[in-house]
């Protein structure tokens, strides 16, 4: 038995995926559009009553210059809606919360004998309104009447709503004449539709236009025609609004099969386009939860660390969410599986767990988590990283940032003293050349701030290019600071960390050291194929930090 929620003409049965991923929904075989409205091959007429409403007596997208005036048009319509079943007075308004910011990193006639008669269209009076009692009915005032002939079979072929109403048992599946009510503002729409399911072609090519339509396919069971509506918009030039737009079309919209290369086409593009949050922060900060979650799940994010995600997550959901409530929820059902936690600072994740707006048990949960990850060995970070290599929550893959994330391990007895891991991949280092640098993440000692950098440089005499690694102090006042240090690297083939260069200095905010040349190799041997330092293409590097006594 064939399943009803199919589309029986459905052009993707007889020809295969081909059809769906290029070719036109126009086909010979299923091309009924000579039928349209014709007595000879109908066998019922569907009577469309239009109910006016204030100014909704044009199509939605009559008038309608772009997708955001669509946009407009459909919020107010939907305020409306709201406001008539809904006392919004008792409503708190949106507002942005004042309270303190977090530590910032800078960084959407009916005679079937008759021959072939036009759609008659015809005013409804008072009287004829109050007693008609067919299907869609509600109280409002009919101001039109639109018929016309329809073939059952090709409507019930097409449409899991159309096929239940003509064979559901129901006093309009027994009846010659179905009647539909709809307010002004789908008439156009729903008349595409009906032309849609007979000839499998629009006459509409503007993304208002198409929405509108697609939205009418969603009431009514098309899903072909939601396909169809989908691949044309697809080939419209994407832009911040209509992506935003086609994320936010109502859930029902966007739970369908049908327009799911829509939605992932509108994320992908502005993952593209707002990768660099920093740089487009202000405009992001306006943005819609749909289009946050969208920019946030991409992995190649611009940043300068995972703690500038969160920052930024944290001042959106405060500028959105006035309510405590309301933002606990948001951040916790929906925007913290964004955030990659186990590449947050340990400094930045003590933080989370002092962080109001996080619940305390959620935000604890999420911080020990993050912290058994950096503590695990690598090939159970690795394998934990490839099952999420599919996954929508990526939380446990690393993006490319600006300042490499490091592991860190501190003592204070019997001296204050810190180990630094940082791991750096083979690409990393090769696109250094010839004179990049890659930072890592601060980490701290004895209340200063330090960062490791890592160079491609020339050497001392400058005959050769070759890699340097710098420890660096971060500006902080005029303080000095005497610290013994080492600097290590895994090699093959024991693959055990050995000393590379070992000195002390005494640092000054700002200031750094290092060793231009630490390998004593050229940069082509450094980086060849079968150099002993890069281990399944990872080179490890370690630096120990001491304060002098």
């Amino acid at each position: 038995m064939k399943d009803s929620n199919t589309d029986l003409f459905d052009p993707r049965a007889a020809i295969g995926s081909d059809y769906v991923l290029g070719a036109s929904t126009s086909s010979r075989d299923s091309d009924f559009g000579f039928a349209f409205d014709d007595s000879n091959f109908s066998d019922r007429v569907l009577r469309i009553e239009i109910v006016g409403v204030s100014d909704e007596t044009e199509p939605d997208f009559g008038g309608c210059s772009s997708v955001l005036d669509w946009a407009r048009r459909k919020r107010r319509k939907e305020e409306k809606k709201t406001e008539n079943a809904l006392d919004l007075s008792k409503c708190l308004q949106q507002q942005v919360v004042t309270c303190e910011e977090p530590d910032m990193v800078d960084i959407l006639s009916e005679n079937p004998d008759e021959g072939p008669v036009a759609m008659v269209e015809e005013s409804l009076s008072g009287d004829e309104a109050a007693n008609c009692n067919d299907l869609n009915l509600d109280s409002s005032t009919v101001v039109r009447v639109k018929t016309l002939h329809i073939s059952s079979p090709i409507l019930a072929a097409k449409s899991p709503f159309f096929y239940k109403l003509f064979s559901n048992g129901m006093k309009e599946s027994d009846e010659r004449r179905v009647t539909l009510r709809i307010n002004a503002s789908e008439e156009a729409a729903l008349m595409e539709l009906l032309n849609f399911m007979y000839s499998n072609s629009l006459s509409v090519t503007t993304a208002p236009a198409l929405l509108d339509v697609l939205m009418a396919a969603d009431k009514y069971e098309v899903s072909s025609c939601m396909r169809y509506c989908s691949r044309q918009l697809r080939t419209l030039s994407m832009t911040p609004e209509s992506a935003l737009l086609f994320l936010e079309l109502p859930s029902s919209v966007l739970m369908a099969e049908a327009v799911q290369s829509l939605t992932d086409t509108a994320k992908q593009y502005l993952a593209a386009r707002y990768k660099d949050i920093t740089k487009f922060q202000e405009e992001i900060l306006l943005f819609p939860l749909s289009g946050i979650e969208a920019i946030l799940s991409s992995n190649d994010l611009q940043v300068a660390s995972e703690d500038a995600v969160f920052d930024f997550v944290l001042k959106w959901a405060r500028s959105h969410y006035s309510s405590l409530e309301e933002r606990r929820e948001v951040l916790g059902t929906r925007l913290a599986k964004f955030i990659r936690f186990p590449y947050m600072s340990c400094r930045k994740l003590k933080k989370v767990l002092t962080c109001n707006d996080f619940d305390h048990e959620a935000a604890s949960k999420l911080v020990l988590e993050a912290l058994f990850f950096k503590a695990d060995v690598p090939h159970r970070q690795r394998a934990l990283i490839s099952d999420e290599s599919t996954s929508s929550n990526r939380r446990f893959i690393e993006r490319t940032y600006k300042y490499r994330p490091v592991k860190i391990i501190e003592l204070e007895l019997p001296r204050q003293q810190c180990v630094v891991y940082l791991d750096l991949k083979r690409e990393e280092c090769t696109s250094l050349f010839p004179s990049g640098r890659i930072y890592s993440q601060a980490f701290h000692l004895g209340g200063q701030g330090f960062f490791l950098s890592a160079h491609c440089n020339m050497d001392q005499q400058s005959s050769f290019h070759c890699f340097g690694l710098f420890l660096g102090m971060q500006e902080k006042g005029s303080v000095s600071f005497a610290v013994d240090y080492e600097f290590s690297a895994r090699s093959k083939p024991s693959e055990e960390f050995l000393s590379k260069y070992k000195g002390n200095y005494t640092f000054t905010g700002g200031k750094a050291v290092g060793y231009r040349n630490l390998f004593g190799i050229p940069w082509t041997s450094f980086t060849a194929e079968d150099s002993i330092y890069f281990i399944n293409g990872i080179l490890h590097l370690r630096a120990e930090l001491t304060i002098k006594p």
